[in-house]
C-alpha cells in the first residue's frame, strides 16, 4: 500500500470516514468556472496574435493551472493540521526564504519592473503567493500559544505585528505594495479576532494607515498612481488609461451587458484584461447581473469558509479555526480590492481577482488553500462528533446504573 493510500485508509477509519464540505467545494468551482469562461473571452483576441495563433491558449494554460491546483489541494487535505501547526517556526523560516531570494539577481525574475518572481525549470513561481500562506499559518499558531499575553499584553501583540512590518518590507522591496497590504491586514484582523484589545487596535491602525501613507509618499509612481485614482480623466490616454478603459467596460455593461463574448475594451483597449481588469470585461460582457452573481458567490465563499472556522472554535481546535478565518478575511479582502480597483474606488494595484483571473502562482495557491480549509472542517466535524459521541455513551451508561 502506497503512503498516500495508506494515509486515506486512515482519513477514512477515524470518525466516520472522510468528511467533505460540498456547499465549499461547489462554491469554489462555480468561481473557477466562472474564471474559465471570462479568461477565455477576454484573452482570445490577444491570444489570436500571439506567436502560434491559438486563440485559446490562455484556457488551456488556465485549465491546466487549475488542475495542477487542485492535486495540490488534495495533497494539502492529506496532511494534519497539527503537523502544520507544530512546524509552523520552520514555515515562517521557508516563507521568509522566499521572498529573499526574489531579490538575488539571477533567481529573482523581472517582470514590469517588479521582482516578484523566481526562476526554475519551465517555470516562473511568485514568491509572495506561497510566503503569505506561510506566515499566516504561524500567525495562526501564535495566536494559539501566545492566547493569553495576545489578550492582556501590549507587549503579544508588538511581537507579531513587527514580523508583519518584516514581511510587508521585503514585499515592498520587490516592489509589490499591494500583497504588502493584503498580507498586513489580514494578518491584522487575525490578531484582532484572537483577541487583541480594542485599543492598541485601533492606536496600530491609525499608525499602520500613516505608514502606508509614507509608503506611497517615497514612491513617485506611487504618488502617480494615487493622483490617477482620484481623477483618471485628466490623462485619459497616459497615466489614467487603464482605469478609464476600465470604467469605460463597466458602463458598457448597463443591466445584463452585451453579451458573452461581445466585449469591445478586451480589444487591445484595456491593458490585462485577462489578469487584474478581468472584472471590467465581466461587467461589460454580463452587465449588472452578471457583478451581482459574481459578488453573490464570492460572499457565499467567504461565509462558508468563516462558518468552517465558527466549526473549528466549536470543537476547540484554536488554530484551525484561525487558519480558516486568516483565508476567508485574505479572500474578502484581495476580492474586494480588485473589485474596487476595477470600478475606479480605490487606487490601482497589480492584484489578481482569487480563483477567477489568469494567475498561474495566485491561482494555484488560493485552490491549494481550499484544500487546507477541507482539512479544517474534515478534522472539525470529526471532532464534534467524537465528543457528542462521548457524550452519548457516557449519557447512556448513567441511564443503565441502578
Amino acid at each position: 500500500m502506497s503512503a498516500t493510500s495508506a494515509t486515506v485508509s486512515r482519513l477514512t477509519e477515524r470518525g466516520g470516514g472522510l468528511r467533505l464540505d460540498f456547499l465549499t467545494i461547489a462554491l469554489t468551482l462555480a468561481i473557477l468556472l466562472l474564471g474559465l469562461v471570462m479568461v477565455s473571452s477576454a484573452s482570445i483576441s490577444m491570444a489570436a496574435h500571439e506567436p502560434g495563433g491559438d486563440p485559446f491558449s490562455y484556457l488551456e494554460k488556465q485549465l491546466i493551472l487549475t488542475l495542477a491546483g487542485m492535486m495540490l489541494a488534495a495533497l494539502i487535505f492529506l496532511i494534519p493540521t497539527d503537523w502544520l501547526e507544530r512546524y509552523s517556526l520552520a514555515l515562517l523560516v521557508i516563507a521568509g526564504l522566499l521572498l529573499l531570494a526574489v531579490l538575488i539577481p539571477g533567481l529573482g525574475h523581472v517582470v514590469n519592473g517588479s521582482r516578484r518572481w523566481i526562476r526554475l525549470p519551465g517555470v516562473n513561481f511568485q514568491a509572495s503567493e506561497g510566503a503569505r500562506v506561510l506566515v499566516l499559518v504561524y500567525l495562526a499558531s501564535y495566536c494559539v500559544r501566545r492566547e493569553a499575553e495576545l489578550r492582556e499584553t501590549l507587549t503579544g501583540l508588538l511581537k507579531p505585528l513587527g514580523l508583519l512590518l518584516v514581511f510587508g518590507v521585503l514585499l515592498l522591496g520587490e516592489p509589490d505594495f499591494g500583497a504588502a497590504t493584503v498580507l498586513v491586514v489580514t494578518g491584522f484582523g487575525l490578531l484582532f479576532l484572537a483577541g487583541a484589545q480594542l485599543r492598541w487596535v485601533a492606536a496600530f491602525t491609525v499608525g499602520l494607515g500613516a505608514l502606508g501613507a509614507l509608503a506611497v509618499m517615497l514612491a513617485p509612481y506611487r504618488i502617480k498612481r494615487m493622483m490617477t485614482f482620484l481623477d483618471p480623466w485628466a490623462d485619459p490616454f497616459n497615466s489614467g488609461f487603464q482605469l478609464t478603459q476600465s470604467l469605460i467596460a463597466i458602463g458598457r455593461g448597463d443591466w445584463f451587458g452585451v453579451g458573452l463574448g461581445e466585449s469591445v475594451q478586451k480589444l487591445f483597449y484595456l491593458p490585462e484584461a485577462h489578469t487584474d481588469f478581468l472584472f471590467a470585461v465581466l461587467a461589460e460582457e454580463l452587465g449588472l447581473a452578471g457583478v451581482v452573481f459574481t459578488l453573490g458567490l464570492f460572499l457565499a465563499l467567504v461565509w462558508r469558509v468563516f462558518y468552517i472556522s465558527r466549526l473549528a472554535n466549536d470543537a476547540g481546535l484554536k488554530f484551525q479555526s484561525y487558519v480558516a478565518a486568516s483565508f476567508g478575511m485574505w479572500l474578502g479582502i484581495q476580492a474586494c480590492i480588485n473589485m474596487g480597483v476595477n470600478m475606479g474606488a480605490l487606487p490601482t494595484k497589480g492584484l489578481t481577482l482569487p480563483l477567477m483571473s489568469y494567475g498561474r502562482s495566485s491561482l494555484i495557491v488560493t485552490i491549494a488553500w481550499m484544500g487546507l480549509i477541507l482539512r479544517v472542517y474534515h478534522e472539525a466535524t470529526g471532532e464534534t462528533r467524537g465528543i457528542a459521541g462521548t457524550v452519548r455513551r457516557r449519557a447512556a451508561a448513567a441511564e443503565a446504573q441502578p
